[in-house]
């Protein structure tokens, strides 16, 4: 007759899991990989938007600051020699002048750079353009290339300018100065709301240096396409930084 170990085991009997401790077990992972997956599902959509208003929002200030870097080396520059007005054409949805070719792709010179509005398959976008000054006739088309999108639908991008007297117009063309300010505008196109992005920028350069020694700035740039207001306004400053 068999006889029972000290430890009330027969011998040869080994440890394990009973099935219903398996069972048990398997259960408790169940739930436990149910509970995860919910909360996985109500917290990633979030956390992916949250992270898609990040990256739209330094996408945004990129484009921002692009602009005002451009803007901040800008020149008086007319076509040629002959010509009166500089080149510096300015609407609600296109902006373009003259800037000093600064950078790791620029060639050493000038290059006429062009921010404008244009349709894609998402909507309006904003590109830059640019292509290297050379002189050329007063009324010719430019023709830019290179062109870069720097901030797309839904967002959408307006231009406005303000000269001596300090008021914000819609337009700037045909003048003999360039604005001393630029603002950019950065709106929702779905609520309409302006973001806190948007800002303004004085310009370095906006009075020719031939009026530098002149007894009077206002005669010396007035012009019969000049915008209304800033012939009369006190002399320009050449350097408004």
């Amino acid at each position: 007759m068999s006889r029972a170990t000290s430890t009330g085991k027969r011998p040869g009997a080994q440890a394990g899991f009973t099935l219903i401790e398996v069972l048990i077990a398997t259960v408790l992972m169940g739930v436990i990989l149910v509970s995860l997956a919910t909360v996985t599902a109500q917290w990633l959509p979030n956390w992916n938007r949250g992270m898609m208003r990040v990256q739209t929002a330094e996408r945004l200030a990129f484009a921002v600051n692009r602009i005002l870097e451009d803007l901040a080396v800008a020149e008086i520059v007319t076509p040629n020699n002959t010509a009166k007005l500089p080149i510096f054409d300015g609407s609600e949805l296109a902006l373009t002048f003259v800037r000093t070719a600064i950078g790791p792709n620029s060639r050493p010179g000038l290059e006429v750079v062009r921010y404008i509005e244009r349709g894609d398959k998402d909507g309006p976008a904003l590109v830059r353009e640019r292509v290297p000054f050379i002189p050329m006739e007063t009324g010719a088309p430019l023709r830019l290339g290179d062109p870069v999108v720097l901030i797309r639908a839904p967002f959408r991008v307006t231009f406005s300018y303000s000269g001596a007297g300090q008021s914000w117009q819609p337009t700037w063309q045909g003048a003999a100065q360039l604005p001393r300010r630029v603002r950019v505008t950065i709106r929702d196109g779905r609520t309409q709301e302006v973001t806190a992005l948007s800002t303004a920028t004085v310009l370095r350069v906006d009075t020719p240096s031939v009026c530098v020694a002149a007894k009077s700035v206002a005669q010396c740039v007035a012009s019969p396409q000049q915008p209304a207001g800033d012939a009369d306004q006190p002399a320009a400053r050449t350097n408004n930084l």
